[in-house]
C-alpha cells in the first residue's frame, strides 16, 4: 500500500469502508450489476430488494454505490431522479417501524453491577484468573459505557494511552476520530468519578490488573487468563453484553444492544432534568432528532401528565 494510499484509507472508518465494499460487492457479484452503473440498474436493483431488505439498509447501499462511483471519477447514479422516486415509493409501500435497543435503566446497572462485584469476589476467592479478569473488564466497559453513553465502536476502539485519570475526581477519554467529528480534530469526553457504579474505579481496577497501559483497553481474554494484544472486535460487543445482562438475571437480555448503554444514560439523564442542549454536548450529538431517537420520555403515554390535569379541571369545577 503506497502512502497515497494510506492517507486515503485513513479518511474513512474501518466499519464505514468494510460496510461499504460488502454494499458494492453485494451490488455487483451477488445481483449482478455492472460498474459504473447507470440510474436504471440502480432503480432495478432497489425493486429487486424492496420487500427483502429494509429502507435503512438500501440507503446504505445506495450510499456505497455513490461513493465507489465518485471516487473513480464517474458521475452518481443515486442522485438520479427514478432512483429517489423508487426510493421514496418503496418507503410508501413497505413502511417498517424502527426497531430500537431497550435502553439499560439504572436500577438494572446497578443489579448488574452487584452480581460482576460478587462474580469477581468469587472467582479471586477460587483463584479463577480468567473469571476474574473477565468480570473486571466488564464492569468497566459497562459503567464506562453507560456513563459516558459511549457508542459500541467506541468501547472497542478506546486506547489506554488516551485516557487519563484524576483518582476520586473523573477521568477524561480521547478519540482521534469520532462519528461526529467532520473535521477530525478530535475529542475528549470526561466521566465522573461517583460514589456508586463509578466507572472511574471499575476502569482502574481493569488496568491495574491487567498493566494495560497503551493500545486497546478493552481486549479479549481466554480461560487461563490470558490478555490479548488486540482490542475487542466491534461485532462480539452485543453477544458479550448479552451475555453478561443474561448471567446477571436481566430479563429478556435479547432485546438489549450496544446502543442500550447509550440510550439508559439518555433517558437517565432527561428523566433527571438535564436539557437536550446540555445532554447533546456531554454525549457527543450534533443533531437534536439524533438526541431524541435516544430519549425515553419517563411518562411514554402522557398517562400522568393528563390524569394530573383532568384532576385539575374536576378541583375546578
Amino acid at each position: 500500500m503506497t502512502k497515497l494510499d494510506q492517507y486515503v484509507n485513513a479518511a474513512t472508518r474501518d466499519n464505514t469502508r468494510k460496510a461499504y465494499q460488502g454494499a458494492v460487492r453485494h451490488f455487483e457479484v451477488e445481483w449482478g450489476g455492472f460498474l459504473p452503473a447507470t440510474a436504471e440498474s440502480v432503480a432495478r436493483y432497489l425493486v429487486h430488494h424492496a420487500e427483502t431488505l429494509s429502507v435503512n439498509t438500501l440507503r446504505q447501499r445506495l450510499a456505497a454505490l455513490a461513493q465507489w462511483h465518485l471516487d473513480q471519477g464517474f458521475p452518481d447514479p443515486t442522485k438520479a431522479p427514478v432512483v429517489r422516486k423508487v426510493l421514496k415509493g418503496i418507503q410508501v409501500l413497505h413502511p417498517v417501524q424502527e426497531k430500537r435497543a431497550r435502553p439499560l435503566q439504572l436500577e438494572q446497572l446497578g443489579q448488574v453491577d452487584h452480581w460482576l462485584a460478587s462474580a469477581i469476589a468469587m472467582a479471586k476467592t477460587s483463584h479463577d484468573r480468567g473469571a476474574e479478569l473477565r468480570h473486571l473488564r466488564n464492569r468497566a466497559l459497562l459503567l464506562l459505557g453507560f456513563w459516558r453513553g459511549f457508542r459500541g465502536d467506541e468501547l472497542t476502539r478506546l486506547r489506554a494511552e488516551h485516557v487519563e485519570v484524576v483518582p476520586g475526581e473523573g477521568m477524561t477519554c480521547y478519540f482521534p476520530v469520532t462519528k461526529t467529528d467532520r473535521q477530525v480534530r478530535g475529542t475528549t469526553f470526561k466521566a465522573p468519578a461517583l460514589a456508586r457504579l463509578c466507572p472511574v474505579e471499575a476502569y482502574l481496577a481493569w488496568v491495574d490488573a491487567t498493566r494495560i497501559s497503551e493500545g486497546a483497553v478493552f481486549r479479549g481474554i481466554d480461560r487461563w487468563g490470558h490478555v490479548s494484544d488486540e482490542g475487542l472486535h466491534i461485532d462480539s460487543l452485543v453477544p458479550l453484553l448479552r451475555s453478561i445482562l443474561k448471567e446477571a438475571g436481566v430479563v429478556s437480555p435479547e432485546l438489549y444492544s450496544g446502543h442500550s448503554l447509550r440510550r439508559g444514560f439518555a433517558t437517565w439523564a432527561s428523566a433527571n432534568g438535564w436539557e437536550v442542549k446540555t445532554l447533546m454536548e456531554y454525549v457527543g450529538w450534533k443533531d437534536v432528532h439524533s438526541a431524541m431517537r435516544y430519549v425515553d420520555s419517563a411518562d411514554p403515554f402522557a398517562r400522568h401528565r393528563i390524569s394530573e390535569m383532568l384532576a385539575t379541571e374536576f378541583v375546578l369545577r
